[in-house]
């Protein structure tokens, strides 16, 4: 013991044998969840609570001539009837979803309900408030509303015509954003290049379909003017200040409470408008109000993402080196850009990362997002990198089947290589610490790649037609405040911050500004603080989602919680443990750097003898400092917040390979194996984050395969049930091997990088080239997603 903890002196914290940090703990609320005793949203109920429901618009855009409501007003249990006009007179103003990052961009006032003109089918037009849900929905088939339809955009691709009718007369024409990225010098390149490939990619639109639904309750009290939302939400500062400034609240006297979190996958960053008229209604009551949003609404307003059409090519030497990249991206938002994220991110990211992992000098890549009659777009899960991963990676494939490469000796020779770092990539992007030829390598033997060529070969020569598929990506996580949403006029946080304080009885309380959605956050928190403070884990609760309990933080988006709320732990526990140590050394008459912390004692640096316990510098701190000297002053609570400096992004990489089976006579994909590589830095918890990576790559696959929301010409969703909007299940998913290689972030002392969306990112782009790779000997190619049967089928002229 003693050669042990001379060996462990000599370490930091976070690299000891006892170290929480690089171990596989459960979830701190798993048992509690799975034994039911979970608290979301919708299980709380308070005193005098009324329900919201809302009549929306059946229209995906119409004018409004006349309401009628007083039959709902005199129906039972009806306490308040209000329409779209009446919620936008307790506003301060409408919303206008743009960022001055974006110049040019443009986007029309919104109110929370339309007031005069509705503009997608499901925008909220009547809210009815009484004493249960279905008493509300009762009341809204007795409201009549008279309709003057108007002509809907509904097509991305004829939205700039001029013929095409402009949604929003004040904005000119449909267009929202447009963005060019250009090297110079692409045309050249392209017209010397031994061989150019391209294509056009079509993405189907979707949306997160969490388990849980959006909800929010929200009580006002009219004698202390104090508003308290609980709501289901990934950003809860945001939300409080989003909502103070909408409805004329004092932010000091708003707090916002995030419970248990069913699944949010980046829904639950955004405002809604059916959430702050629920709000508006609760102060214009005097009395809570709650509203849960069903299934059949969730689908026509939360956000959608994804549609996409894509028109690219790349130019190879017949050395297979890619020469040049092009792209015209034309993205198709809702009626709406949404405030107050915007709804062109999307695009703007494909135009970062397509052709990322590559050390190609010319790019040329062109957005434009234009607005239509659909319910409004913006940030889902992996914003942008399925798309741009998807068309990157397929133009890569095709080049090496054109230059006669195998598809990893084509990567091997164009990826950026792992000692090139700190780099800029053919976008302009700074990256820094990636590995994708460690990557590369480790996928290939985990694959057993070559084994499974032969595999492949002797399958097709029986008419089973097997695809193997690669797919490269980087990820951009844990976005600095220098980019987007605070340099863009957004009230939105990109630092983050934690509070932890050691108690009297030697408990230490860690209060973060990220969020717990249930993937883990609050129990890798405790890991950080547990290892550098020398304390059990039990010794240790982590507070989130609380306004009045935690310091203010940009909450969870963009795989930011442990690359920037960790680090913030990190920083915190740090200057506690110093604290704490000092104090020690003061009481036991030692300098503070032949102490150190181990399992809740502070003990002897080179021996391990135990001196004194946390619990007792906790008593003596708090309880009895008059046996301090008169200069000592514990404190025992720090507070520490952490940005990023200069860079956009923390960027991860990493790699995917994918075996799928499909039959060309039914279009039928079956999916065999799928591997993940990737790359997030020093992994905090390895379970947790091999899941995360899991999870992602299941709702990559959903929206490569089957997820789809389907308007028609009239703006009309055909499919906004679960009978008909198709969702991954466990029975349809491949086994998912997930690696890593861990190059710790420069940019932090816990060198951690995000995550929770390198699943989601690139699984797309892998089970379309394995799936292309599969349709090789009948020369037919897939550049749709999803990748139904009938789309499959088109492919191959059957249909």
């Amino acid at each position: 013991m003693k050669l042990a903890m001379n060996a462990n002196a000599r370490l930091t914290p976070l690299d000891r044998p006892n170290s929480y940090v690089g171990r596989t703990l459960s979830r701190v609320g798993a048992r509690r969840a799975v034994a039911g005793r979970g608290t979301y949203t919708d299980d709380m109920s308070l005193p005098r609570m009324l329900h919201a429901a809302f009549l929306r618009s059946p229209h995906a855009h119409a004018r409004i001539a006349r309401i009628e409501t007083s039959a709902a007003e005199r129906a039972p249990g009806v306490v308040k009837v209000m329409s779209g006009a009446e919620v936008a007179k307790m506003c301060t103003g409408p919303w206008v979803g743009t960022l001055t990052c974006f110049p040019g961009m443009k986007s029309a006032p919104q109110y929370p309900m339309a007031v005069d003109r509705a503009c997608w089918q499901g925008e909220p037009v009547i809210m009815i408030i009484a004493q249960t849900r279905a008493l509300a929905e009762d009341a809204a088939e007795l409201i009549e509303i008279a309709w003057e339809p108007l002509p809907a955009v509904t097509q991305k691709e004829t939205a700039l015509d001029r013929t095409t009718p402009v949604l929003h007369s004040v904005l000119g024409n449909n267009l929202a954003f447009r963005k060019v990225i250009d090297t110079g010098g692409v045309d050249t390149a392209l017209e010397n290049s031994d061989v150019v490939v391209e294509g056009t990619f079509d993405f189907g639109r979707h949306t997160a379909v969490s388990l849980e639904p959006r909800a929010i309750l929200a009580d006002y009290d009219k004698y202390t003017q104090r508003l308290t939302l609980y709501t289901s939400s990934q950003v809860p500062h945001m939300i409080q200040t989003v909502f103070a400034r909408t409805l004329g609240v004092p932010e000091h006297n708003v707090r916002v409470v995030a419970p248990d979190v069913g699944g949010s996958f980046g829904l639950k960053i955004h405002t809604f408008g059916d959430e702050i008229a629920a709000t508006a209604a609760a102060i214009a009551l005097g009395r809570p109000v709650k509203f849960i949003a069903d299934r059949l609404e969730s689908f026509v307003s939360d956000i959608h993402a994804r549609e996409n059409r894509i028109s690219a090519r790349m130019g190879v030497s017949k050395a297979g080196e890619i020469q040049a990249l092009e792209i015209d991206v034309l993205s198709g938002a809702g009626a709406y850009s949404q405030f107050p994220r915007t709804s062109v991110f999307e695009a703007n990211l494909i135009l970062n990362i397509t052709g990322g992992p590559y050390k190609h000098k010319y790019y040329r890549a062109k957005a434009s997002v234009v607005y239509l009659n659909k319910v409004p777009t913006s940030q889902y899960r992996a914003v942008g990198h399925p798309i741009g991963n998807s068309v990157g990676e397929a133009l890569v494939d095709w080049a090496a089947q054109a230059t006669g490469l195998d598809p990893i000796e084509f990567r091997r020779r164009n990826v950026m290589p792992d000692d090139s770092y700190p780099r800029t990539t053919a976008a302009g992007i700074k990256v820094a610490d990636m590995s994708h030829q460690r990557c590369i390598d480790v996928l290939v033997e985990r694959m057993g790649y070559m084994a499974l060529r032969k595999e492949q070969a002797e399958l097709r020569a029986k008419g089973i037609h097997h695809g193997i598929g690669i797919a490269a990506f980087i990820k951009g996580t844990a976005p600095g405040p220098r980019g987007y949403y605070g340099a863009g006029g957004a009230p939105i946080a990109s630092q983050d911050a934690c509070t932890i304080k050691l108690e009297p009885g030697g408990g230490v309380i860690c209060a973060v500004g990220v969020t717990e959605q249930g993937q883990g956050v609050d129990t890798v928190m405790g890991q950080i603080a547990a290892s550098i403070l020398g304390v059990p884990m039990e010794q240790v609760r982590v507070i989130s989602g609380d306004t009045d309990a935690t310091p203010y933080g940009g909450g969870t988006y963009a795989s930011r919680a442990t690359a920037i709320g960790g680090e913030a732990v990190f920083q915190a526990a740090h200057e506690l443990r110093s604290e704490i140590l000092s104090l020690a050394g003061t009481l036991l008459q030692a300098a503070p750097s032949t102490l150190d912390l181990l399992d809740g004692q502070v003990v002897d640096a080179g021996s391990g003898r135990q001196r004194i316990s946390l619990a007792e510098i906790g008593r003596i701190g708090h309880f009895q400092v008059g046996e301090l000297p008169n200069s000592v002053q514990p404190v025992l609570s720090v507070t520490r917040r952490y940005r990023l400096l200069e860079d956009l992004y923390i960027f991860t990489n990493g790699i995917h390979g994918a075996y799928v089976e499909v039959d060309p006579d039914t279009g039928f994909i079956r999916l065999l194996k799928h591997w993940v590589v990737e790359d997030c830095g020093r992994i905090i918890n390895p379970q947790l984050a091999d899941e995360q990576v899991r999870g992602g790559c299941v709702q990559g696959l959903g929206g490569a395969l089957y997820e789809h929301s389907i308007y028609d010409e009239a703006g009309q969703l055909v499919n906004g049930t679960m009978a008909d909007y198709l969702t991954p299940m466990a029975g349809e998913m491949p086994d998912i091997e997930v690696a890593h290689v861990q190059t710790p972030t420069s940019v932090s002392e816990l060198g951690a990088k995000g995550v929770g969306e390198s699943g989601t990112g690139a699984a797309p782009a892998v089970v379309m080239n394995a799936v292309n790779d599969a349709l090789r000997p009948f020369g037919a190619r897939v550049t749709t997603q999803p990748m139904t049967p009938e789309v499959l089928l088109k492919a191959l002229g059957k249909v």
